[in-house]
């Protein structure tokens, strides 16, 4: 039976374009139904050695159009967005500085996650860099120091790769993959079928 109190788990990439667009909507949208969301950062550097893709900028025939559907999809959305100079970005810092916050404080770590992706495709901050994200996330009352430190300690380190393994294991593929009540959705495009698929419990 379906538990209808359940969390969405949200597996996104803060390099992610569409995971960007998805993460300025998926709270809103599960509070209107009584629901709440786990954030879960990925590397899809990761996750593409599992499926042999590459990112859609660089994907023949793909690249000319992710980037049309990039900016399109956040005027749709009313969501600001810039395209970065530098695209794609490694997001080990991010990630790690997410799960590292989210063990201490949820709500600070959710707001790190919405400035780093702002960071990014807003304001065309460089967040593969270290510095980058010590300030973002000291912005957010994370100490620097302490941070600093447990970025370049083993423990959050093997608690990232823990967790992308654990993503590959239930079959997530890509940025935004969205399960709800175990139902699987891939992209910000899905959702509409989200908001559908929470109203009615499944369709």
């Amino acid at each position: 039976m379906t538990n209808i109190d359940s969390a969405l788990e949200f597996y996104f990439d803060f390099s992610s374009p569409y995971g960007y667009l998805a993460s300025e909507k998926i709270d809103l949208l599960a509070q209107k139904f009584g629901r709440k969301v786990k954030w879960r950062p990925i590397l899809l550097g990761i996750i593409f050695r599992e499926t042999g893709a590459v990112p859609l900028t660089q994907a023949p025939l793909k690249g000319e159009y992710s980037l049309h559907d990039f900016a399109r999809s956040a005027r749709y959305l009313g969501v600001p967005y810039a395209h970065p100079r530098r695209f794609p970005v490694a997001t080990q810092h991010a990630a790690r500085t997410y799960y590292w916050l989210h063990d201490q404080d949820c709500a600070r770590a959710r707001a790190f996650a919405h400035a780093a992706y702002r960071a990014f495709f807003v304001d065309g901050q460089d967040i593969s860099d270290l510095t980058v994200v010590l300030d973002l996330a000291s912005r957010q009352g994370a100490d620097y120091d302490a941070l600093s430190e447990a970025l370049a300690g083993p423990a959050i380190k093997a608690r990232l790769k823990a967790e992308c393994e654990a993503a590959i294991a239930i079959g997530v593929f890509g940025s935004p993959y969205i399960l709800v009540d175990g139902e699987p959705f891939f992209g910000s495009d899905r959702l509409p079928q989200i908001e559908l698929w929470l109203e009615k419990g499944g369709f």
